[in-house]
């Protein structure tokens, strides 16, 4: 079966609140499956993550979501539509944020956006409103190729708002962003959740995704290693709590011997104590050293991240087990 009549064969999803199907989709390239057997769907109104590391398979998949690359095999329906063969009929219901976004370099910030708006059929106003809402207001008179790399990351994200659409894929949207306008972005993408919108994007910010996600699919080498909220899939990891304790007042092997501790590491300066009773170590800890000083360090996305991508954890040079 064609590629073309495969995605024509998808469900029609309109009338069931789904916004994105994707029914066992394959691509290979060569001997290497970046994408192999993943499915899911998105509800229309939901903040959807995909994480995974590198190479995992992220923005193949999300292209194909798009219609900008054909699957090998498998259903994909966008908006109740299948986005392959090129579905013009869907561009202005989409806005796309790529990490390598297209822009006319010799026009001003303004410039830029407007002619974008004009091309989906929005107006100036509308560009306008949309530069004063990713805060470029201040240089929108400013001639692209001489924003920065977060200026630059911002307009692009702006291009994909502007027309107002239903479903929005960004890709890595706060890559080149400083803190403050990272934060600032988070709080645009809950007001266009707020209003209905359908948010699909991924990101290596994992305490983001944490923040903004409903649910997530973390990719691992092309498939589906685990998809839920954020909360549920921390709470069913099982990931140990860590208890950080000043290093010049615990030796190692006195916190590797205290009951309930499970793993010694070191990490900047502080023995981490992981341990599956918290309560139980803290009030031994309190009773050798007292708790000043001491932090604790509850299970987060990144724990279940690193568990599912077989990543060390950040700080895990030494180690001791009793």
């Amino acid at each position: 079966m064609s590629e073309a009549s495969t995605m024509a064969s998808a469900p029609n999803e309109a009338a069931t609140g789904t916004a994105v199907a994707v029914e066992d989709v394959r691509k290979r390239y060569g001997d290497r499956h970046a994408v192999n057997g993943v499915s899911f769907r998105v509800q229309r109104g939901e903040f959807f993550g995909l994480l995974g590391p590198n190479g995992a398979g992220k923005t193949t998949l999300v292209e194909i979501m798009e219609g900008l690359r054909q699957a090998d095999s498998g259903t994909v329906s966008v908006l109740g539509q299948s986005p392959w063969p090129r579905n013009v009929a869907l561009l202005p219901r989409l806005g796309v944020q790529t990490q390598s976004s297209a822009f006319f370099v010799r026009q001003t910030a303004r410039e830029h956006l407007r002619t974008v708006a004009a091309l989906y059929g929005a107006t100036r106003r509308d560009a306008d409103r949309v530069l004063e809402t990713v805060g470029l207001t201040e240089q929108r008179d400013v001639l692209v190729e001489n924003l920065s790399g977060g200026q630059r990351q911002r307009l692009a994200i702006s291009s994909a708002l502007v027309h107002g659409p239903e479903l929005i894929f960004l890709d890595e949207p706060t890559a080149a962003l400083d803190p403050q306008a990272r934060r600032d972005l988070w709080k645009l993408l809950r007001d266009l959740k707020g209003q209905g919108r359908t948010i699909v994007y991924t990101t290596h910010h994992l305490d983001e995704a944490e923040a903004l996600c409903d649910r997530v699919a973390i990719l691992v080498e092309g498939e589906v290693a685990a998809l839920d909220s954020p909360h549920q899939l921390v709470s069913a990891a099982g990931v140990p709590t860590r208890l950080l304790v000043p290093a010049d007042r615990l030796g190692r092997e006195e916190a590797a011997a205290l009951p309930g501790v499970d793993r010694v590491t070191e990490q900047g300066g502080s023995l981490v104590l992981e341990t599956a009773v918290s309560g139980q170590v803290l009030q031994t800890v309190d009773g050798l050293i007292g708790l000043d000083g001491v932090r604790t360090r509850t299970a987060t996305l990144e724990d279940v991240y690193l568990q599912l991508t077989d990543t060390p954890h950040p700080g895990d040079t030494t180690e001791h087990h009793p």
